[in-house]
């Protein structure tokens, strides 16, 4: 079984056991839609989760699954991993991927500089930013004009580095 992360559960929101969801590719009815999750501890324990609701909007949502209908209930998932098959998840579109997809590529430069591995990607207001760890940390906006190139098979994303870029 191959589980990837769908998100990090955060804290209570309420007193019937809803949670925050950070870090969020999905929306809630793809949530929905699986229904079945893992939740993985900081210690590595697991659990089965059934989602019960989800609304909101993606990178940040709030939850409640099935058996947890306290804070109290919810206040002992707070940090913990949410998981799901890989093969369980909707296919992310053409020209897309997900987050879990794209960590760990290979970061090069059109002219074949690496740069580093793409260690993680945050989500801002205006786009998504990835976070190149290599000899340096690169924060690179993740728009058409930067990002060239995304082959997962061979594990690279090739970019153009804006004028001014090196310098930040």
């Amino acid at each position: 079984m191959s589980l990837v992360t769908i998100g990090r559960l955060g804290r209570p929101h309420g007193l019937a056991g809803e949670m925050a969801i950070d870090r969020l590719a999905l929306e809630p009815r793809e949530l929905l839609a699986l229904r079945e999750f893992v939740w993985r501890g900081a210690r590595g324990e697991t659990r089965a989760l059934t989602l019960a609701a989800a609304r909101g909007r993606a990178p940040r949502a709030l939850v409640r699954f099935e058996g947890i209908a306290t804070r109290e209930a919810a206040a002992a998932l707070v940090n913990g991993m949410l998981l799901t098959e890989r093969s369980r998840l909707p296919d992310p579109g053409a020209g897309m991927a997900w987050t879990f997809q794209l960590v760990g590529c290979e970061v090069r430069t059109e002219d074949g500089r690496v740069l580093g591995a793409l260690a993680d990607v945050l989500e801002t207001g205006a786009h998504p930013v990835y976070v190149v760890r290599g000899e340096r940390e690169w924060m690179l906006p993740a728009v058409e004009s930067v990002v060239k190139r995304v082959d997962l098979e061979a594990g690279v994303v090739t970019v153009a580095l804006i004028p001014g870029l090196e310098e930040i």
